[in-house]
């Protein structure tokens, strides 16, 4: 059953309960990069293999997220700034236990490429808290796979 989550600022990306940061550089250059994670919500579903469906609500304000498993999110971007920051809250969602969860995507040049930051912040009852704490080796997986195939989508072959 879905169920609304508390709202946070984007301060929560440093104050929440569960932090999970994964970090990785890229050849696509952080214009490029930024394009795909703000400006192609649909395009998601190409290269982070957890989505399964996206789109934008709410005249870009807004993003609904499913994933493999059926979790499902409805989202607020909460910054949107070319091209180094993408950030979202998760206002409603099916997760069991979560209490709020904000992700944060952060861009910077390295050489001609993007080192690409991904904060997952996240709370909630203990036992959701506990699920995350352990699913940080499978979340930086899914991170590293997610990024390498948006790199190779925004470089070609």
């Amino acid at each position: 059953m879905a169920h609304r989550l508390r709202p946070v600022g984007l301060d929560f990306v440093e104050t929440a309960p569960v932090r999970l940061v994964f970090a990785r550089e890229i050849s696509a250059p952080p214009e490029a990069v930024f394009a795909a994670l703000a400006e192609d919500v649909p395009g998601w579903t190409e290269w982070f293999s957890a989505v399964t469906f996206a789109r934008p609500i709410g005249r870009d304000a807004g993003r609904e997220i499913r994933l493999r498993g059926g979790t499902r999110f409805v989202e607020t971007v909460l910054a949107s700034r070319r091209p180094e920051v993408y950030a979202y809250r998760v206002d409603v969602t099916n997760a069991p236990g979560a209490r709020a969860m904000l992700e944060e995507w952060r861009l910077a040049p390295a050489g001609t490429g993007t080192r690409v930051r991904w904060t997952f912040a996240a709370d909630g009852a203990a036992p959701f808290r506990f699920a995350l704490s352990r699913a940080r080796p499978g979340l930086g997986r899914a991170f590293r796979g997610a990024v390498t195939a948006l790199d190779r989508r925004l470089t070609g072959p």
